[in-house]
């Protein structure tokens, strides 16, 4: 697998990224299909590392530490570097319609902490001059935001995003979906199959609430720099 790190430029996020062929090869080979994704019975996720069902639909996936990603063919897999630090703060998955940006974090065992979250990202986004409306998916409470941006090409838009979060077992997953898939219900619900296959390990080391889980790049990843 390669491992891709954009050079940055002013006002943008790094980005490391694998295409969707490397991800297969990293989860042996064997990514599987959107239409598969969707038509997969049995449980749902997303799944704790420790509390996966014997009779979950099987699947290959990237291990990055705290988050195993399914493999789907079509999607590229990115890795969002936060500049002030130079971590790994996101994994996206992307494709022509859209993206899904995952991100873990530390939570206590029986709380709610989407529950504390979710009017902070309401807060945010009404102070940074955004349309906010809170309403129930299918993971429970989430929210649609319209942001205005400025575009590759230096013009103005408006970047619509749809966020909601899943508690689990002393980790919340937080995910955003851009593009086609924040807006649309009939693709949106198609990509959300995506989210029922994610596993999120919290690991065993005391961290406080809110703290972000350790994203790690795969040791057999190549690192390749691009201008």
């Amino acid at each position: 697998m390669k491992f891709r790190r954009k050079s940055r430029t002013e006002g943008q996020t790094e980005v490391a990224e694998t295409t969707a062929e490397t991800a297969g090869e990293a989860a042996g080979d064997n990514a599987a299909t959107i239409e598969s994704v969707q038509a997969s019975s049995g449980p749902r996720g997303p799944y704790d590392v420790d509390e996966i069902p014997a009779d979950a639909t099987a699947m290959n996936r990237v291990d990055l530490g705290s988050l195993h990603i399914p493999a789907v063919e079509g999607l590229e897999l990115r890795l969002q570097v936060d500049e002030s630090t130079g971590q790994i703060a996101a994994v996206l998955l992307t494709g022509e319609e859209g993206a899904i940006e995952l991100r873990a974090f530390a939570a206590p065992r029986n709380g709610d902490l989407w529950g504390e979250v979710l009017p902070q990202l309401v807060a945010d986004v009404q102070q940074r001059g955004g349309q906010v409306v809170q309403r129930d998916g299918n993971f429970g409470p989430e929210l649609v935001c319209q942001l205005s941006v400025t575009m590759p090409d230096g013009q103005e838009g408006v970047q619509p995003s749809r966020i909601l979060g899943i508690n689990g077992p002393r980790w919340l997953l937080r995910v955003t979906f851009l593009g086609r898939p924040a807006v649309e219900p009939e693709v949106g619900e198609a990509w959300e199959q995506v989210l029922h296959h994610v596993v999120v390990s919290r690991g065993k080391i005391a961290m406080p609430k809110g703290e972000a889980l350790p994203i790690v790049i795969p040791p057999e990843a190549q690192q390749v720099v691009e201008a």
